[in-house]
């Protein structure tokens, strides 16, 4: 279970505080379900993955993670770009108590990226989609109760795509998910419930074809 409760996000401007990105934001997600979060560009999708996630911290409210939550793949934080690929790899293993298993681990890791000799290289070489591949691989490489996905099924060529949508076959099998996407038939295919995001606010729905009849017609009113 992941509780949001009463939570709000601005971030500070060079003016000072910037407009509110989300305001009053409350949702309960269950266990075990897949959630497809939805809003149009700016409406605040990857940062509330970010707060699920815990890469980022309320203005006001909490989120309650009441089981073991991933880091928003796609999202290009958490990596220390001095380090390399294997060597950020080494530090999330640490982090997650795997030094027993540690080699194992980070295999897996690199023959799913895809980056090459890049994982030898520091991250902050590294391109967007790079760095996407690397979190993406690292989540998959630990086992959560949730999953959170921002567009990651859109990074790569079509080979990788293809891989990153048989990943989260087998993750739907054991685990629940959190996914923002762009693509409608991702979403259906993959999602059960959904979360609209429109003017700052979020709007569970039980079913995720409601979920997008609802952002449909937010866009037809814009």
């Amino acid at each position: 279970m992941i509780v949001v409760n009463d939570v709000y996000k601005r971030y500070r401007t060079d003016h000072g505080p910037g407009k509110w990105v989300l305001q009053g934001i409350n949702l309960r997600i269950p266990p075990k379900i897949n959630v497809g979060l939805v809003g149009r560009n700016g409406a605040g999708k990857s940062t509330l993955l970010r707060l699920i996630g815990g890469n980022d911290t309320p203005t006001r409210g909490t989120v309650e993670r009441r089981c073991r939550v991933s880091w928003p793949m796609g999202f290009a934080g958490g990596l220390q770009g001095s380090l390399t690929g294997r060597q950020n790899a080494r530090f999330i293993c640490r982090i997650h108590g795997h030094e027993s298993d540690m080699a194992e681990r980070i295999a897996q890791i690199e023959d799913f990226c895809e980056i090459g000799d890049a994982f030898d290289e520091p991250v902050k070489t590294y391109s967007s989609g790079m760095r996407s591949r690397l979190q993406f691989g690292m989540s998959l490489a630990f086992d959560f109760d949730v999953y959170i996905s921002d567009e990651v099924t859109s990074t790569g060529d079509a080979a990788f795509r293809d891989k990153a949508l048989a990943a989260f076959r087998k993750l739907t099998d054991r685990a629940g998910l959190i996914m923002v996407s762009h693509a409608e038939n991702t979403l259906t295919q993959f999602c059960k419930a959904g979360i609209l995001l429109h003017d700052g606010q979020a709007h569970w729905f039980d079913d995720i074809g409601d979920t997008l009849k609802a952002y449909k017609t937010t866009l037809a009113a814009s």
